[in-house]
Order: structure tokens, then sequence, then C-alpha cells
């Protein structure tokens, strides 16, 4: 957090700030720490930015969280991380952060202390927490409610690799929680970027089904998997064109997830809610708005039968916080009003980062409204011509005889 951010905030605690004014009328919990307000991950990184913690102070702006709603995250335990993540991996990551660095080697072998996954002091605990707040929220998940893990959803950590700046792969333990009950999982990716490292943990499972939609890895990150045609263990995936507009988006979800819904027939809807789909994030190639993202979300929230959502990409901090305000409003059954509270404005207007886009045509709105200017547009051939491939090839759809 920046220097301006916290004088904004002041000495108040999270959970000082915590004043219910606006009612819920749906069980949901936000599983948050005060680690999140550290800085992370050094500098000149798309993740050196306030996240969770701008999320929290815009959502008790508007007083849309009540004490308890919210739960103190916890650490994972070396048996959990143990339960995807390779021992060595997990060693070196720890002697890497008592040592204050990474070692060549480890470097090379681990992909730890590069650019891509800095080091940073404190950064095995700081992975730690995100993860193990994921599975906390599985869990609540399990007594329940609804849960948000808002510093989860790192999609793309291997077993023994740190990858696409995800140190410990959350989603994955996550699920591997909710299997242990039995449950069947349906993971649905939001994130701009394919969710390989999940996928690529539950091929062997045919009791959680991976869905993604993401830009084409062509040329986009992982840069490989991810295609049209890649459906390990029935995964499906959905590369999108670039600049895919509010009507394109919302097409693709109409069609693939009530199919999936009822071909799948899951327990539990695990969502990653990566904010990178939206259009003034400067990683992502889309051209969505958070309505659009909100109305995906209501349909999801509507139709799973339980739910656990995790954070994810997301490397504009105004649009993010914009945006998983509404998602925590839509969690809990709330009605927002339209302008953002006057200490909610005051709160991003002093967000300082390299990447401000004042040159924005709607950069104004973004101070003082909680949604974006809608972005609709034409539907593209090439997107139709994918989604008919999909129902027509993939397997989870043309083995069953009730096929659309």
């Amino acid at each position: 957090m920046t220097g301006a951010v916290q004088a904004v905030v002041g000495r108040m605690n999270e959970r000082e700030m915590l004043r219910p004014q606006i009612v819920a009328t749906r069980r949901a919990v936000f599983v948050g720490a005060m680690r999140y307000r550290r800085a992370s991950y050094g500098s000149n990184h798309p993740l050196a930015i306030p996240r969770v913690s701008l999320a929290l102070d815009l959502i008790n702006s508007y007083g849309a969280m009540a004490p308890e709603e919210y739960r103190q995250g916890r650490p994972a335990s070396h048996r959990e991380l143990f339960g995807f993540h390779t021992k060595d991996y997990i060693q070196a990551f720890e002697r890497a952060q008592f040592r204050g660095g990474v070692e060549d080697s480890d470097r090379q072998r681990y992909q730890l202390g590069t650019l891509e996954n800095p080091y940073f002091p404190g950064f095995f605990d700081t992975a730690s927490l995100a993860t193990g707040s994921s599975v906390l929220a599985a869990e609540a998940v399990l007594e329940g409610v609804t849960a948000f893990s808002p510093a989860g959803g790192m999609h793309h950590a291997a077993p023994g690799q740190a990858r696409g700046f995800c140190y410990f792969n959350d989603p994955v333990l996550a699920i591997q929680r909710l299997r242990r009950a039995s449950l069947r999982v349906l993971y649905w990716d939001m994130d701009a970027h394919h969710g390989d490292g999940v996928e690529a943990a539950f091929v062997e499972d045919p009791d959680t089904l991976t869905v993604s939609l993401h830009m084409d890895t062509d040329y986009a990150y992982p840069y490989q998997g991810g295609k049209l045609t890649d459906w390990p263990g029935l995964a499906v995936n959905l590369p999108l064109p670039k600049e895919v507009n509010d009507s394109e988006y919302a097409l693709a979800f109409a069609v693939l997830w009530p199919r999936l819904l009822q071909h799948f027939d899951p327990d539990v809807v695990v969502l990653q809610a990566g904010t990178d789909i939206l259009a003034p994030d400067p990683l992502s190639k889309f051209r969505v708005s958070n309505g659009l993202f909100w109305q995906v979300l209501r349909q999801i929230v509507a139709e799973s039968p339980r739910l656990l959502v995790l954070g994810g990409g997301g490397y504009h901090p105004i649009a993010l916080a914009r945006c998983w305000t509404g998602l925590w409003a839509i969690l809990t059954g709330r009605s927002l009003p339209a302008e953002l509270p006057a200490t909610g404005q005051t709160l991003l207007k002093a967000v300082e980062w390299e990447l401000d886009d004042a040159d924005a045509p709607d950069y104004g709105q973004q101070f003082l409204a909680l949604q974006d200017t809608p972005r609709p547009g034409p539907v593209r051939t090439e997107l139709r011509e994918r989604l008919d491939f999909l129902l027509h090839h993939h397997p989870l759809f043309t083995n069953r005889s009730n096929t659309a």
C-alpha cells in the first residue's frame, strides 16, 4: 500500500472498519488478513499494487461488510502443501526466505527469485497465507456458506515450480479439500490467462471438471496448452479472440455454462474470478466491462449448488477494487448505490501506480461510479465457430444423448 492510501485508511484496522450499514440477504464470508497491506512482489512488478486491501477498504466505504462476514486467513500447513507441491520445492522456498535471497541453482530449478516470480521479504509466508486462506474458504463452503478468498486464485503454479506470478496453487489445494469431502467439483476460470496448473492437477480425476475461458495462448501466457482442441481429463478450453466485448463474452458464457452445469452435475462450483478480463487491465487483450462480469457472476451464484470464489489475476488496482466490491455485493445479496461513497472516491484517487491510465476516455468515471460503461459490440464469426466446434466435438457434449 502506498503512503497516500495509508493516510486515507489511517490507523483503523480491518475489524474497526467493519460497520454494517447495507444489510446482506445471503450468507457469505470474506477471508482476508492484515498481511495483504504489506508491500509484496518487490518493485516494477504487475502485482506490486494494492489489491485485497483496496477492495476491502472500498467495500467498507459502503458499509457493506458485517463483522461476522469477515474471517481471518491462516497459513497452509506443510501437509496441505505436500498434497500438491513437492517437498524439495517447499524446502527451497523456505530456505530462500530464511537466507534473504534465492541461490542461482534454486532460481533455475524452481523459478523462484526471477523477474516473473521475484523474491521479496516474507514471500513464503505471504504465499502460504493466501493458500491456507483458500483452503479455509473451502472449509467455510463445507459449513454451508459461500466464501470469497480474494488473495487466492493462483492457478499457474506447478508442483515443483513457481509460474506466472504464482508460487503455490491454492485452487488445487482448495479443490482437494472439497474432494476429500466427496464433492464433485466444477472449476470455472474467468481469468484472462489459461488455468493450466489447475487443469493439469485434475486430469486423472473424473469428479473434477476444469473450464477456462481465456486469451488465446498463441499470443498470451502461458503460451502453451489451452487450445480449443485441448481437453485433457475432459477439460473445456475456450480461447477467445482479441478485443472480446461484452456481447461476445456473454454469448460464450450463455452457451457453455448451462450445458456444463447440466452435463457434469457438480456438487460445488469453484470460481476463479480474475479481473484481468476487464478492459482497463494492462495485461489483458479483452474489452469486457465489470457490468458484464457481474452479470455472469449473478447467474453462477443463482445456479451453483455451493460456491467457492477465489481471486486471481488483476493488474489495474482501481478496476479490480471496483469489480470485487460489486462481486462481494452479489455474493451477499446487497444492493450498492451506483455512485461511489465520498470516502471510496478519495481512497481510489490516492492510489499511486506506474500505469495510471489518465488518457483513457472514461478515466474520471472510475473514481465516481462503481460500474463501468457497458462495452457491447458485434459477435464475430470466429467466436461462433469456436463455440460450435466445442458443442459438436468435445467428448463431454458428444457422448451425451442430450447434446445441444
